[in-house]
This record gives structure tokens, sequence and C-alpha cells, in this order.
């Protein structure tokens, strides 16, 4: 019990897996604070909290995070406090002898048309998706700080590209929510209303690989456990589904039996979005919860839930 963990964005979708995971081990004394608690973007605060706590393990997964329409709406606000974020925490994580700090990216970070399925080495070899390219270059400086710590001071800092989450305590905003969280609420509301059709934005062709949050966050424990190198790794299922199947599978978990229509005049976002997840299986890890069973899991929960959600 001697390790100190500080989970970054507890909670959070990925904060709260990870927590539930270092939870679940009991090999750590876990370490959070709230958003009023402590404020991330202050660079001031966030040290004194690494000076008092000084926490051995560092999952940095707070974020400022959000679906297509979010990132293309405000793409001043995810640059800026993201970069602040990760910022404050990596240098104070180093400055007060943290042990080992696990960086998330995201898969968005790989240039728009990179070859499928994406590999590591692909990262700034050509543009970005224009719809969240502030986000992704703030992800992109982050793995680039753990890095340079790496390289200059010694830090152990390691990063992972996770695929599209899912899972409890996903966002389910209908402004500001990812793909999979919406379209469960909307099906959702679309059966209560018994409404004729349900819209979904863009063509339904571009394909998406998604994971659930649970077994992001054992990949996590696992990484942070038995792999330390500056070289990043793709965190998926090596699996992907088109938009406009994953609608029609979110349609029958949620038992919403009307028409399914795609609004073409929105934008798509990337074609295609698949990791090559190779490096993370030949470093003993594989996905255990498959999509079907992820939704129906991830649908109870928002059931159980729904009377939190804005509207």
């Amino acid at each position: 019990m001697s390790e100190r963990i500080y989970v970054a964005g507890h909670r959070g979708l990925v904060g709260s897996a990870i927590l539930r995971a270092v939870e679940a081990k009991g090999e750590g004394v876990p370490i959070t604070r709230t958003r009023s608690e402590l404020d991330l973007t202050d660079r001031v605060a966030v040290d004194a909290f690494f000076a008092a706590e000084k926490p051995t393990h560092v999952y940095l997964a707070a974020a400022k995070v959000g679906g297509i329409r979010a990132n293309d709406t405000y793409p001043a606000e995810f640059l800026h406090e993201n970069l602040a974020i990760q910022t404050n925490v990596i240098h104070a994580a180093w400055s007060h002898g943290t042990t080992k700090l696990l960086f998330l990216g995201s898969s968005c970070i790989y240039p728009r048309l990179a070859p499928q399925p994406i590999r590591e080495e692909y990262l700034l070899t050509g543009p970005l998706e224009p719809t969240n390219e502030a986000y992704a270059i703030a992800k992109i400086a982050g793995i680039k700080m753990g890095q340079a710590y790496r390289r200059q001071y010694g830090f152990d800092a390691i990063s992972l590209m996770p695929t599209n989450l899912y899972g409890p305590g996903d966002n389910f905003a209908l402004e500001n929510s990812h793909v999979l969280p919406a379209l469960i609420r909307r099906f959702h509301e679309a059966k209560l209303a018994n409404a004729p059709e349900v819209v979904v934005w863009g063509t339904g062709t571009p394909k998406r690989e998604f994971l659930h949050v649970d077994d992001l966050a054992a990949a996590a424990a696992h990484l942070m456990a038995h792999y330390s190198d500056a070289g990043i790794v793709n965190v998926g299922t090596g699996e992907d589904v088109a938009i406009g199947e994953l609608a029609r599978l979110v349609a029958a978990t949620v038992g919403y039996t009307g028409r399914l229509a795609f609004d073409t005049t929105k934008p798509d976002g990337t074609p295609r979005k698949l990791l090559d997840v190779s490096k993370l299986h030949g470093l003993g890890w594989r996905h255990r919860i498959d999509l079907a069973a992820g939704l129906a899991s991830t649908y109870a929960w928002f059931l159980a839930h729904e009377a939190t959600f804005r509207r």
C-alpha cells in the first residue's frame, strides 16, 4: 500500500473507470480531487497539491472533451484548457518526485486520412481532421511533453491512445456528447415519444471503433505496471463498425422500431478511424467486452441515471 495513486479527472468517463480499477486492485492509496477542490488549469494550485500529497503514480485522465459539434464550435477552449491541464500536471508530477505518469491521449491525434488500421508511427505524418484539430494538437503536445521529460530528466511518462470510448458515466447531453451516448439518448427519447423517425448526422458511412471504458481502465492499469517507454501505445479493439450500422445496433438495444434517416448536410468527420493494436497485444493485453454486451450495459446504466441528465 505504499503507492499513492492520483487519478486526475476521476469524475469523468475515463477517470471514474480508472478509479474503479485502482480501488478493485487494492494495491495503493487512491487520491482524488474534484474540480471545485483543485483547478488543474491553475499552475500554483496544482504545484501545491503535488507538494502536499506526493503521489507516486498519476493517471492523467482529466481533459476538456466533447463530440464533433463541441470540438468544432469551441476550438479555443479545447486547445487552451487541455494544454493548461496537462502542462501543469506533468510538470508538477516530475517536480515532486512522481515515479510514473500515464497520459491519456486520443486517436484523433492521427492524420485524417491515415492508412488503416492506424499504426503508432503514423503520428504527425499528415493533416489532422479539421473539426477536432484543436483538441488533437493539445493531445499531441501532451505526448511530446511526456517524451521530452523522459529524454531530458528520465521521467517515466507513458502515453496511451484510446479509440472511441463509451460506458457507465458517459456524457449523454445532446449538445456536446459523443456519437454513441448521443444515439442512445436520441433513440430512447424517440421510443418514449413514439416518434416515427430518428435523424442521424452525416451519411452513416464513416467507420468507427468503440472500446468499453472498463476495458480501457484495465489496459491502463496493465500498462502502468508493465510498460515503460517513450513510444505511444494504441488502445482499442482492432474492430470497427459503420455509423449507420451502429445506429441500428443502438436502436435494437433500446427497442426503438421507427425509421432511421441520415442528414447528409451535416459533417461526417474522419472517413475511417481504426487503430492497429498489435503493439498492445504484444504487451499482453486484449479487450474483453464486445460491443453488443457493452451497449446493453451502458443502456442499463443510462436508464438508472436518466433523471440526472440535462434536458
